[in-house]
C-alpha cells in the first residue's frame, strides 16, 4: 500500500455499504469527528445519503452514508435501494462493512454481487466493524472470512468506531485508493446536508430509542418551519411533524400523558443545539399518514 502521507494530496468519494445495522453511520461519525449521521440499534435507520467530510493533512474524503441495501418489501424500501445503487456509480471507493461478531451470510453475499454488478470498475474494500465486541481470535477469523468473500486482492481493515481503534488506518487505506486532486470543501466543513434534514434525522433518532420493532420503518419527520424568537434574540422556534402509519403508533410516540414525546423533544433538542450552536425551542406534533410507505404521493410529500 502506498504511503498516503507522502506525495500528492488525494481526494475523492467513498461509500459505506452493508446490511442494515453493520455500523456504517457510527463509522461515518467517527471518521468525520462529529455526529452527522444518526445511529440506532434498529435496522433501516438511515434514510438519506449524508455526505460527511473527512479532513486530513494528506487527504479529503467525502463519505456518502447510504441506507442499508436490503431486499425491499415496500415502495419506500425500493426507493432506499435506488438511492444506494445511484451512489455506486458516483464514488471512487466502496467499503463493505461486516461486523466482527456476526457470521457472513446470504445478505452479505447478495450485496457483494450487487456492488460488482452495478460498479464493476469501482475499488472495493472490506471493513470488519465492531472489533471491540470480540476477542483477537474471532477478529482474525472474520478477517480471513471477509478476505475469502472479496478475494485476495481486496484490502480488509478491522475497526472499532466506538473505541476509535484503527480509524486512522482506515483513513490511510481509503486515501491511498483515491486519485490525486484538490480538496472539494473548505477546511472545517463537516457535511453538505441542509440543517433541516439533520434536525429531522436527530428527532427521528430520539423517537426511535426504546420502541418496538414495528415503528422504525413507519416513522418519518418533517421540519415545517424555523423561526427566530422575537422576545429572545438568538433563540429559534423549530416546528416539526412526526408521521406514523397507524393510531397505535401515534400512541407509542406520545406516551402516557405525553411523557414520551416530551422526552423525545428534550433529547433531540440537546443534539440539535450542539450542531447549530443556537438555543432552540422544539415544537413536536404527531400525525397519522396511513400506509405512507406504500403511497407514491405521500412518499413524495415526505421527501422520498
Amino acid at each position: 500500500m502506498p504511503d498516503p502521507t507522502e506525495g500528492e494530496f488525494r481526494s475523492g468519494f467513498v461509500c459505506f455499504v452493508g446490511r442494515p445495522n453493520t455500523g456504517k453511520s457510527t463509522l461515518t461519525n467517527a471518521l468525520v469527528g462529529a455526529k452527522i449521521a444518526i445511529t440506532s440499534s434498529r435496522p433501516q435507520t438511515t434514510r438519506h445519503t449524508i455526505r460527511g467530510i473527512v479532513h486530513r493533512e494528506h487527504t479529503q474524503l467525502i463519505l456518502v452514508d447510504t441506507p442499508g441495501l436490503h431486499r425491499p418489501r415496500t415502495l419506500l424500501g425500493q426507493r432506499l435501494n435506488d438511492l444506494v445503487r445511484d451512489t455506486y456509480s458516483e464514488v471512487d471507493v466502496i467499503a463493505l462493512c461486516i461486523p466482527a461478531d456476526e457470521k457472513i451470510g446470504p445478505g452479505d453475499r447478495w450485496i457483494v454481487q450487487q456492488v460488482r454488478q452495478m460498479a464493476p470498475k469501482t475499488t472495493l474494500l472490506g471493513v470488519v466493524t465492531k472489533i471491540d465486541k470480540v476477542g483477537k481470535d474471532q477478529i482474525a477469523r472474520q478477517l480471513m472470512a471477509v478476505s475469502e468473500l472479496l478475494g485476495p486482492e481486496t484490502d480488509v481493515v478491522p475497526v472499532s468506531a466506538t473505541k476509535g481503534e484503527q480509524v486512522e488506518v482506515l483513513v490511510d487505506v481509503i486515501a491511498s485508493r483515491m486519485p490525486p486532486g484538490p480538496a472539494f470543501y473548505p477546511d472545517g466543513e463537516l457535511t453538505d446536508e441542509p440543517e433541516e434534514t439533520l434536525m429531522a434525522e436527530l428527532i427521528r433518532e430520539a423517537a426511535l430509542e426504546g420502541v418496538r420493532d414495528e415503528l422504525p420503518h413507519s416513522l418519518a419527520v418533517v421540519i415545517e418551519e424555523i423561526l427566530p424568537r422575537e422576545e429572545n434574540e438568538g433563540m429559534l422556534d423549530v416546528h416539526a411533524l412526526l408521521y406514523v402509519e397507524r393510531p397505535s403508533q401515534k400512541a407509542i410516540i406520545i406516551g402516557k400523558g405525553g411523557a414520551r414525546l416530551k422526552e423525545v423533544g428534550t433529547n433531540a433538542r440537546k443534539q440539535i443545539e450542539h450542531i447549530l450552536g443556537n438555543r432552540i425551542y422544539l415544537h413536536l406534533h404527531v400525525k397519522v399518514a396511513k400506509d405512507w410507505q406504500r403511497d407514491p404521493k405521500q412518499l413524495g410529500k415526505l421527501g422520498f
